[in-house]
């Protein structure tokens, strides 16, 4: 039995991991589409979406056939909670990958992002799809030094999002109310897209013995 259940949690990890990777290639699509304003590109991060809900929805009923089969407690009921977790994170990830490539569309045949600022999101896109391969990668081997290049670059993203705030500021924005709310929600999307990604980390490091966050402070 116990063998079994191992073997379905590492199960779950690995689909898991599934999602971040494609989260992490959407948001790489999304941004490409934002810089760019292709439309086409924003269209096909839309419609793949779908893919990313239902395979987080054949996930969380995975988790809750383990626990109405394994009937898990203490460290093992804590597993499957956190990969539950996991999922929910994973998902909320693709969607903000969704919200970029929306903001493309809805702007579209205009840019959404004034040039001053292209600098800033093409280095918080790529910081974001590095995040994504390697939260993929913490959920597979629970490595902490993989999760502690995620934190890295989950500080550079921060830095990024609060120095835009500068540029907003600036009382030389000449880009109207408009482009300055699409900035600011641009950029607590990427923000938040790698807050997800290091709770993730966190909770498979704590999982392995490490020194992440607990599930129940996640």
């Amino acid at each position: 039995m116990r063998a079994a259940f191992h073997q379905q949690l590492d199960a779950l990890a690995a689909s898991i991991a599934d999602i971040c990777q494609l989260a992490g290639s959407a948001m790489q699509k999304a941004t490409q589409a934002l810089l760019q304003a292709d439309l086409a590109l924003a269209e096909e991060v839309i419609s793949c979406h779908d893919d990313i809900v239902l395979r987080t929805r054949r996930l969380e009923e995975a988790a809750f056939t383990v626990l109405a089969l394994q009937a898990p407690v203490a460290s093992d009921l804590r597993a499957v909670l956190a990969a539950l977790k996991n999922v929910a994170d994973a998902e909320r990830m693709g969607a903000l990958a969704l919200h970029v490539a929306k903001i493309t569309r809805r702007r579209h045949p205009q840019r959404a992002l004034p040039e001053e600022v292209h600098g800033y999101f093409a280095e918080m896109g790529r910081i974001a799809v590095s995040i994504g391969h390697d939260a993929k990668d913490v959920v597979l081997s629970g490595d902490p030094q993989k999760a502690a290049r995620l934190d890295a670059d989950d500080d550079a993203m921060d830095d990024l999002h609060r120095h835009l705030f500068t540029v907003l500021m600036d009382k030389e924005w000449k880009h109207g109310v408009a482009a300055a709310v699409d900035v600011t929600l641009l950029g607590r999307y990427y923000e938040r897209f790698a807050d997800h990604a290091v709770e993730i980390s966190r909770r498979m490091i704590y999982q392995a013995g490490g020194t992440g966050t607990a599930v129940g402070q996640a």
